[in-house]
């Protein structure tokens, strides 16, 4: 009897594009272990695990032209993978894949940033809310640079408690004026002690003296 390996998943995919830009959004919780590959020639890679089962997600995609990796920009998050794809031609294009097939099942449409070619104004992303996201460059190492991102934020946030740290500092040199009161004190009190001891000297002198 043969066992068969586990058929890897689709995520769901939805595709949304400007005259300049394909936005392309890959539904994933909680991804795992993503890897995303962007090639100049269209060529979009996807591959990360998912679930309490660590289900392997595979996506290969031919899009519809060629693209420019260098400007093109990826965001991981706890939701889903979103990626800005330059176009290498600034065109509206027919559809998100080349061929003449139906699309597969698993892309859709992202009507929320969907807009008609009539409808843009090539005004870029400034009609899309992004919500504060952090992005990384694609082409070569975009996934360890977003992963040194992420690293960078981390320490960002030790920073913030640092800074958070840093607030209650003012109150520190009052207390490092009273610890030099309290050690100044002693120390007039030892020179006290000193003269005190230098009497008893003298006097045992005097007596010494008389004898």
């Amino acid at each position: 009897m043969s066992y068969l390996k586990p058929c890897s998943r689709h995520p769901e995919l939805k595709w949304a594009q400007r005259k300049d830009k394909v936005f392309i959004t890959v539904l994933l919780p909680d991804a795992k272990d993503a890897k995303v590959n962007l090639e100049p020639d269209g060529i979009f890679t996807f591959s990360a695990k998912a679930g309490a089962e660590n289900h392997p997600y595979e996506l290969k995609l031919e899009l519809f032209d060629k693209v420019n990796v260098e400007e093109s920009k990826i965001n991981i998050g706890v939701r889903n993978i979103f990626c800005i794809l330059e176009k290498a031609e600034k065109e509206w294009w027919k559809k998100l894949l080349r061929g003449d097939g139906k699309p597969p099942h698993y892309v859709k449409v992202d009507w929320d940033k969907w807009v008609d070619e009539d409808e843009d104004t090539g005004g870029g992303m400034g009609d899309l809310d992004l919500g504060g996201m952090d992005f990384s460059k694609f082409g070569g190492m975009g996934m360890g640079m977003g992963d040194g991102m992420g690293m960078g934020m981390g320490m960002g946030d030790g920073m913030g408690m640092g800074m958070g740290m840093g607030d209650d500092m003012p109150e520190m040199p009052d207390d490092f004026e009273d610890s030099d009161d309290e050690v100044t004190k002693p120390g007039e009190s030892s020179a006290g002690e000193a003269e005190g001891a230098g009497k008893k000297e003298d006097e045992a002198g005097k007596k010494e003296g008389s004898h």
